[in-house]
């Protein structure tokens, strides 16, 4: 009698998917109670699982940062979206130096989420090999494009460039996580002033 075709294991990929899962919300949490420079081993630990587990599913700290990253950037890039297909006029709601403080006040939030990330995130920019460049390419190219807008609108200093606002943004994330909240925002609306953009808080 011949055998039949092998039954295909389903419990292996939902139990892979499950610790995935708790790799992720574990590394939430400690990141978001040491920064991102936390051990992996505890990371592991509070999932429950072996560390040997999550460099099967993560083979370093960037590829993880990536996957709990991922919900949140996409909402980052689809606000910037937004803020790019808006009509670029003096005020309206697609006003050119509006969005482009508002994308500025966005990233420096999306920045702090753990203490740390914001120079993960500069260094993900250069650094081609980083699990990490494309979306921070992405973020940088979004606000390259909102420096544009807002120059050809007459709505920033000619001499600005986008990578003054970037040397800014991260600036104020760091402040964001080693001061507070406030002390970031008025970072933000004071040299956002001296580049002759409107209040940081104008599109909060």
């Amino acid at each position: 009698m011949t055998a039949g075709p092998p039954t295909r294991r389903r419990a292996p990929r939902a139990d892979a998917r499950r610790n995935a899962e708790l790799l992720l919300a574990a590394a939430d949490t400690e990141f978001r109670e040491r920064g991102v420079d936390a051990p992996l081993e505890h990371v592991a630990r509070r999932a429950g699982v072996a560390i040997g587990t999550l460099y099967s599913h993560f083979p370093n700290r960037r590829a993880l940062l990536r996957a709990l990253l991922r919900d949140r950037n996409e909402e980052l890039f689809g606000r910037g979206a937004d803020l790019l297909t808006e009509p670029a006029l003096p005020g309206t709601p697609g006003d050119a130096g509006e969005a482009l403080t508002a994308w500025m006040r966005m990233v420096v939030e999306h920045a702090a989420a753990y203490q740390g990330l914001a120079s993960v995130l500069v260094d993900g920019v250069g650094d081609e090999a980083s699990e990490l460049h494309a979306s921070c390419a992405r973020m940088d190219a979004i606000g390259e494009r909102l420096v544009e807008r807002a120059r050809a609108a007459g709505r920033i200093r000619e001499d600005v460039a986008g990578r003054d606002v970037f040397a800014l943004m991260n600036a104020a994330a760091w402040l964001r996580e080693h001061g507070s909240p406030e002390q970031a925002d008025r970072l933000l609306e004071f040299t956002a002033a001296g580049m002759g953009l409107p209040p940081a808080e104008a599109r909060a």
